[in-house]
């Protein structure tokens, strides 16, 4: 019974995640001027997935290891064409914001239904799938669009300072 509520919880947390997360992206938001943390919700994630059992489907290891694998390959992906459709800018005070728009929600529905892909590919192959593994993928989207608009930000404002191994 506690592995069944365990996998709840898991679910619970990444509809959370998701939803913070793209609320939050689909209007606009002020980046923070101390962008040294920006790794630190993706750390999280991915600690919280390889202290669960069930990361790899131990009756289909390579089968397993080889979704996720793709599932974060195609995270990355999403996650940095996420970024690279948000639009940012500075304001008068040399302010970044970023806001996504439709492309944003497009790259976003793009990159649910290619894990909905994965996820049917592992089921009709009877790969067992879990939280940890969406936590993984969720973890190198959010590592991978937080990144590429540090890096845009770096590039927009000379006072946009994110610290040396931040």
């Amino acid at each position: 019974m506690s592995g069944s509520l365990s996998g709840v919880a898991d679910v619970v947390l990444i509809v959370a995640v998701i939803a913070f997360v793209l609320v939050r992206q689909l209007k606009p938001r002020r980046l923070a001027q101390d962008a040294g943390r920006w790794w630190l919700l993706p750390a999280v994630l991915v600690v919280m997935a390889v202290r669960q059992p069930g990361l790899i489907d131990a009756g289909h290891r390579a089968a397993s290891a080889g979704l996720l694998a793709a599932g974060v390959l195609t995270g990355l992906a999403t996650g940095a064409a996420w970024a690279w459709t948000s639009r940012i800018w500075t304001d008068a005070s040399g302010t970044v914001w970023a806001k996504g728009g439709k492309a944003t929600a497009a790259v976003w529905a793009g990159g649910l239904v290619l894990r909905l892909v994965l996820y049917g590919i592992g089921t009709l192959a009877g790969v067992h799938q879990g939280g940890p593994g969406v936590m993984i993928t969720v973890a190198a989207l959010l590592l991978a669009r937080t990144g590429v608009l540090v890096h845009r930000a770096r590039g927009l404002a000379p006072a946009y300072r994110v610290p040396a191994g931040g």
